[in-house]
């Protein structure tokens, strides 16, 4: 009789029965961890809108949209109705200020400088004004006497329609950009004498800050080379018909 060896032994056929256990969990590998913050800052930066612009407050001397876009010059106070408040003036981007239909783009480029340099300060003459009414400003001089032999005369801003004398020390400002000439002259910029020499009256005016653009000679830099090579040639037929060649 012939015996048949079985396929399993029964150590092997024990453990082909065994019960499946579940596998031991096993920690985060290191480098899952530290990546599972970056995708947690890349989902949030997703959904992170546009930071809201900074608005900077406006002043005595520019109060509203109308002022400032006068003073910038550039035509652009024509357009001071497409602003409904201050802070459209200063937070709408350039696409949406085309979309107001200013243009062309230097000029979107140029009232955006604008807004920056207001932002940091950067005021044009008579920024520093402290004491303007409907537009005016009056310059007057203090005199000091620290030295009665040669006293030092300063140009200062005083509220509308008084003297130095009734002003204390706190309501009035220094300006910059304007100085005292001979006895009791104040020269700087739009600044007009009041009646009687005492003192000078500055009023906002179109363009009083305005970035005054370069004059092109010869159709500027890209076309210059081109324009004085045809000027010459026509120097030289004038001076062949002349017979001076």
């Amino acid at each position: 009789m012939v015996r048949i060896k079985p396929l399993l032994n029964p150590h092997q056929l024990r453990t082909a029965l065994a019960p499946i256990t579940p596998r031991a969990s096993f920690p985060p590998s290191p480098i899952i961890s530290s990546l599972s913050p970056l995708s947690s800052i890349r989902a949030s930066s997703s959904t992170t809108t546009r930071s809201t612009p900074e608005i900077p407050s406006p002043t005595p001397f520019i109060p509203d949209v109308e002022t400032f876009l006068t003073v910038i010059g550039r035509g652009l106070s024509q357009h001071a109705s497409k602003f409904p408040t201050w802070e459209a003036l200063f937070s709408l981007t350039s696409d949406q200020l085309r979309e107001l239909g200013i243009e062309p783009p230097r000029t979107r480029r140029y009232l955006l400088q604008w807004r920056q340099r207001f932002l940091k300060g950067q005021y044009g003459i008579g920024g520093d004004l402290q004491h303007v009414e409907d537009g005016k400003a009056d310059l007057k001089i203090l005199e000091s006497d620290a030295d009665p032999v040669r006293p030092r005369k300063y140009v200062v801003n005083v509220p509308a329609g008084r003297t130095v004398k009734e002003c204390s020390l706190d309501e009035m400002s220094r300006v910059r950009g304007y100085k005292v000439e001979g006895a009791k002259t104040i020269v700087g910029p739009y600044a007009l004498p009041l009646k009687g020499g005492e003192g000078a009256r500055v009023t906002i005016t179109e363009g009083m800050w305005e970035d005054r653009r370069g004059h092109k000679v010869d159709g500027g830099e890209r076309r210059r080379t081109e324009i004085r090579y045809k000027k010459r040639i026509a120097e030289r037929r004038e001076m062949r018909e002349r017979g001076e060649l």
